[in-house]
């Protein structure tokens, strides 16, 4: 069951990276951290297509990954 929760956790760990890097960037450089970041804020910009889906998928993938760091840390420590 240790292996198999790690094996898991692996594979959701290089799926998020995976589709982080697929993601493209919001913003160039300070500048768009100060301009962009206020658009992005008040929801001028808004996903669509397969931006949408990245952003869903790297939620998914983020709180599985959260969720298996917990249970292999329970698993190993007992």
């Amino acid at each position: 069951m240790d292996v198999f929760f790690k094996i898991l956790l692996i594979v959701f760990s290089l799926g998020l990276i995976a589709v982080v890097l697929l993601q493209r960037g919001k913003s160039a450089g300070l500048s768009g951290a100060i301009s962009g970041g206020a658009e992005h804020l008040f929801g001028k910009q808004k996903a669509r297509g397969l931006d949408l889906f990245l952003q869903r998928v790297t939620i998914g993938l983020a709180i599985g990954f959260f969720i298996l760091s917990l249970v292999v840390a329970y698993v190993v420590q007992n």
